[in-house]
């Protein structure tokens, strides 16, 4: 990871499609295309991929989120359990539809605990959205079982877990809704993008419309078409379509070269006394984006840190004084720093973060240290690298 490493020829011939053809717009234009339709070709590719019925691309993950939850019907009032470790976007995707973000604790997964999920419920519970953060998954079939029990949708952001399976089915198409990243650190990029896959007939043709005005897409003339509800502009580009329409052609290089360098440094740090490594649910296959792990304590793990960069190991992530990606860090999101104003239901709920308390995330989370797994790197730097984080962890731990 990411995609970006691997850009080439492939890509270049891709986007010149689109700049001879000079339509840059997704929609119409059809006598000055040549034949060269990016979104649509993406869409059909990405859904036979993800073994899903649907696929709908658009601007981004975050819009991605957005509207997977309006297809859904999900507004105004509506609860939205996400976990405390995750990107921001995920409860700014909930905000943009009026619901409710309920965040509850993680377990060793470092993704949502179904038992914190289980305590979270109300009547006014209508999501659950695990995140597959650093590439693995959450428990779903045991977040499933509850989404069966209380008739909640099940909404998956597998935008860091491209590539990886849960009971033999690709992340993301395992709920009812999957959502995807094509930014440019994903694990394939369109430089800014996102998609939703699913397999339910309505939430797919909502999508389509929702991110593109309500128009309903019938006929050929884009001025006639009707609007059957509202709907916003997040609309991708031709010209960031062409870029995923190659790079998702590398996708199996790309998982491939992830899954050596992450298996090379997992078995150098293997067998570290008091080190142990993130939790896999049984029947899950990461995407070997990131090699996660723990260490004994806080104070350890924060020498482990300072050490790993001394030392010139880069792209080593301590989450847990993160400001993008934990809860710790999202002052504005607690003190309600919004240029907009929210609904006191909304105001209610985020200000309870403030007195809430995710001991058991934090003292995860404090002992967690990220390695981001390169694709450019070759074997031999990689086994350089991966014997310098061994020996620097020897002298800490």
């Amino acid at each position: 990871m990411p995609g970006f490493e691997l850009f080439g020829k492939e890509e270049r011939l891709e986007v010149n499609d689109v700049l001879e053809s000079g339509v840059l717009m997704r929609y119409g234009f059809d006598a000055q295309r040549n034949g060269h339709w990016k979104a649509k070709t993406f869409e059909k590719a990405f859904a036979k991929r993800m073994q899903s019925d649907h696929c709908t691309l658009v601007s981004s993950g975050t819009s991605a989120l957005s509207i997977a939850l309006a297809t859904a019907g999900i507004g105004a009032g509506d609860e939205v359990i996400m976990p405390v470790f995750t990107f921001v976007a995920s409860f700014e995707a909930i905000l943009a539809v009026g619901a409710i973000p309920v965040l509850v604790d993680i377990d060793r997964s470092l993704t949502l605990d179904p038992h914190a999920v289980k305590q979270a419920i109300t009547p006014k519970t209508k999501c659950i959205m695990p995140v597959h953060m650093c590439g693995s998954m959450a428990n779903l079939k045991a977040l499933k079982t509850i989404c069966e029990t209380h008739k909640l949708i099940l909404l998956e952001d597998a935008c860091q877990a491209l590539g990886g399976f849960y009971d033999g089915k690709p992340l993301g198409s395992y709920g009812d809704l999957g959502c995807f990243s094509f930014d440019y650190v994903k694990t394939i990029t369109c430089g800014e993008g996102g998609a939703i896959i699913t397999n339910n007939n309505t939430y797919a043709k909502h999508a389509g419309q929702y991110q593109d005005h309500g128009h309903d897409h019938i006929g050929q003339d884009r001025g006639a078409e009707s609007h059957p509800h509202l709907g916003y502009n997040f609309r991708i580009s031709e010209l960031n379509a062409a870029v995923g329409v190659a790079q998702l052609r590398k996708l199996d290089q790309i998982l491939s070269l992830q899954k050596r360098n992450y298996s090379i440094l997992r078995k150098a740090l293997l067998d570290i006394n008091g080190l142990t490594f993130r939790e896999v649910p049984e029947s899950g296959i990461e995407n070997y984006s990131f090699l996660s792990f723990l260490l004994p304590s806080e104070e350890l793990t924060r020498k482990a840190h300072e050490a790993l960069s001394k030392n010139g190991i880069d792209a080593c992530f301590y989450w847990y004084d993160n400001k993008w990606h934990y809860i710790r860090g999202w002052e504005h999101l607690k003190n309600l720093k919004s240029l907009g104003s929210l609904s006191s239901a909304i105001k209610n709920k985020l200000l309870e973060l403030n007195t809430a308390d995710f001991s058991k995330s934090d003292a995860i989370m404090s002992c967690t240290l990220s390695a981001l797994i390169k694709v450019g790197w070759s074997e031999e730097e990689m086994q350089i690298r991966a014997n310098k984080m061994r020996s620097t962890l020897l002298n800490i731990i």
